[in-house]
């Protein structure tokens, strides 16, 4: 009987520190962070508000994420950049993103609490020091891509 809890305590505890992907799950290593979320998931709930969402987008003439001025060529450390991504998400967009349409705010919600998982997963095995002079020394990355943008 103690053998049968031992192992089963020691298989929970495993389990724990090296979670496999639920399904639609995936796992994304951010330099040292592992983090595990379902892209298809927020893929489709954005999906299915995308349309509502960005017709109300009051400045359709400038995208902030898209080409030829993007972060995407950015090379900077993907964890860091991830970090702040999702904080900027978090508790800028989300948080400013209502509508009066209950279906379109159940969506953001749900997308909402993706992010938040994904912003605490990031936030527990980042270097906190480490990012922020991370950051300060890329600085001139960000500067060249608002001064091109």
């Amino acid at each position: 009987m103690r053998g049968s809890r031992l192992f089963l305590c020691l298989f929970s505890l495993s389990c724990w520190l090296n979670p496999t992907p639920t399904a639609g799950n995936k796992i994304f290593h951010l330099g040292p962070c592992r983090v595990s979320m379902s892209v298809t998931e927020i893929r489709s709930g954005f999906s299915a508000i995308k349309a509502n969402i960005q017709a109300r987008d009051p400045v359709r003439t400038l995208s902030i994420l898209s080409h030829p001025h993007s972060l995407h060529k950015v090379k900077v450390d993907r964890c860091c950049i991830t970090h702040h991504l999702f904080n900027f998400y978090v508790d800028k967009v989300f948080k400013h993103c209502k509508t009066e349409d209950s279906f379109v705010n159940r969506k953001i919600s749900s997308i909402a609490n993706s992010f938040l998982s994904v912003k605490r997963k990031l936030g527990q095995c980042l270097n906190v020091t480490s990012a922020a002079i991370k950051s300060l020394g890329e600085l001139d990355i960000l500067l060249d891509w608002m001064e091109k943008s």
